[in-house]
């Protein structure tokens, strides 16, 4: 009987390993496959079957840590390892579901993410909440999407910061908003202690003191206006009076005799004055 090196370099045995090296539903295939290393980078795999496995074997690893993060009395050291562990995983799936929708399959980040709303929109009071805690992780605003998982948010420290996160998050009611109303709010008591009302009266004789100033100087250029109307008018009669004279001195000359009676310059410049303050005494009244 041949020793076991001569029978595996028999021709039959070497032609049967490459019938099932060559077959990927084969036992020897898939053990191959298995051991193969997962490349560093995504973006390396160039067929969406081994990414779709690659995908599953992170699933497969958060699961497990996920499992053992769930018992506190790990410690405080590796505990913090395993969350870490965790997150740095679910990143490289979140690369992995990107290479699978570049290959032409599912878009598993937008699936993850609808699930994930729809869990969040579905949280009660009745422990479910907390167990879709524990498998998917709480994170905190702000944090780069870092999760905390299972034991790892009750270590000191995160307690505290989830707590200051709660409070922040906590909704008044609208009976907790009208509680803290007071009459101040509406203004009701601003008069009371006189300090409203020292600062409305001088604000208000500075107005009455502008709008006496603004009166005055446009009474002022009123006035001056109706003076010089008043002396053009007055110039126009006496050149008109000058030239009457004339005619009538030419008239005497010919003969002709007035018979109206031609008031002096004196009296015309009375009248006209007269008019002048009845007119603005009425306006102004």
């Amino acid at each position: 009987m041949a020793r076991p090196e001569e029978k595996a370099q028999a021709m039959l045995n070497k032609w049967v390993r490459m019938r099932d090296e060559s077959d990927p539903t084969s036992t020897l295939s898939r053990s191959l496959a298995s051991r193969q290393k997962r490349p560093h980078l995504a973006s390396q795999c160039e067929h969406r079957a081994d990414a779709e496995k690659y995908r599953s074997q992170i699933i497969r690893e958060i699961s497990d840590k996920v499992a053992k993060i769930q018992n506190e009395g790990l410690g405080e050291h590796a505990i913090r390892d395993l969350n870490d562990g965790i997150n740095k995983l679910l990143r490289e799936k979140y690369h992995w579901n990107r290479r699978i929708r570049e290959l032409g399959g599912k878009d598993y980040n937008k699936e993850e993410r609808r699930a994930m709303a729809n869990a969040e929109a579905e949280m009660t009071g009745d422990g479910t909440s907390a167990a879709a805690d524990d498998l998917q992780g709480i994170s905190l605003k702000g944090s780069g999407g870092y999760r905390y998982f299972g034991a790892a948010k009750n270590l000191p420290g995160v307690r505290e910061l989830f707590a200051r996160h709660a409070a922040k998050l906590t909704k008044r009611k609208r009976g907790d908003v009208y509680k803290y109303i007071t009459p101040d709010y509406y203004g009701l008591r601003d008069e009371e202690d006189g300090v409203l009302l020292e600062l409305e009266s001088d604000l208000a004789k500075e107005g009455q003191k502008k709008l006496k100033e603004c009166r005055d100087r446009h009474q002022a250029e009123q006035d001056d206006v109706e003076i010089k109307r008043d002396q053009s008018q007055t110039n126009e009669l006496y050149a008109t009076d000058e030239s009457d004279g004339d005619s009538d001195d030419n008239a005497l000359e010919n003969g002709i005799d007035a018979h109206v009676a031609i008031p002096s310059q004196e009296v015309v410049a009375q009248v006209l004055l007269q008019k002048k303050k009845e007119a603005l005494l009425s306006r102004f009244a």
